[in-house]
This record gives C-alpha cells, sequence and structure tokens, in this order.
C-alpha cells in the first residue's frame, strides 16, 4: 500500500470528531479514514484503510448504493502501489460478514503474491 501521506492523503483524510472518538485518532502514513472525491461521478467515496497481521485491507463505502467497479478501481489506484495486486474476497455464505450493506473491500496479503490464473484465461 503506498504511504498515507502527503498530497492527496491529507486533503482527503476524514478528521472529523466522529472519527477520533471511534478510531481513538486521525491516522497515520498506514491507515485512517478517507473521504475521497471520485470526480468522474461526482460520488463522495468513505475509505478506511488499514495494516495487521500481515495483510493490507481498503474498505469502500457511500451512503447509498455499493461501490462500482469502476470506483473500486480508481480506489486500488489511488492507495495501493502500481506493481501490488489487491483482491476482493467472496467468501463462502456460511462465513461472510456484512458489517455495512454498501461496503467492498480490497485485500493484499504483504508476505506473498496470491496464485493468479493465465492471462489467456482472464481476458
Amino acid at each position: 500500500m503506498k504511504r498515507l501521506e502527503g498530497p492527496p492523503f491529507d486533503q482527503w483524510r476524514d478528521r472529523s470528531d466522529r472519527t477520533l472518538k471511534m478510531y481513538g485518532s486521525y491516522g497515520d502514513e498506514t491507515c485512517g479514514a478517507f473521504n475521497v472525491p471520485y470526480t468522474p461521478k461526482g460520488t463522495m467515496l468513505f475509505v478506511l484503510a488499514s495494516i495487521g497481521a500481515g495483510w493490507e485491507h481498503v474498505s469502500v463505502s457511500t451512503p447509498t448504493r455499493c461501490p462500482t467497479w469502476e470506483e473500486m478501481s480508481w480506489v486500488k489506484r489511488a492507495f495501493f502501489k502500481r506493481n501490488e495486486w489487491a483482491l476482493e474476497y467472496h467468501p463462502p455464505e456460511d462465513e461472510n460478514i456484512n458489517r455495512h450493506p454498501f461496503c467492498l473491500h480490497l485485500w493484499r496479503c504483504q508476505y506473498q503474491d496470491p496464485p493468479k490464473p493465465e492471462g489467456w484465461m482472464v481476458g
């Protein structure tokens, strides 16, 4: 994941009382809450970024709908480095935990790249 400091992260960082009360801080170069304007559609995306237990994680939500593929791809490029893979996991139904109906997640293991299908299988 990119270092979450400097432009544009400083201007996106949520420094509200709610964030301070909920998380105990405004975050640092590895984590935080962000209000990210997705300008092609004028959408405000709420992004939580964190690192822990060997994983980098970004959750993306809006108040009224799930983020689109286009929005998730844009957030991936904004928060992760160009050469990093980030994954959306779809767990079995009995292991699914849904705490927010309009939130999707991106994950990246810090210790190994994920297995990937051959390019001809994807395109």
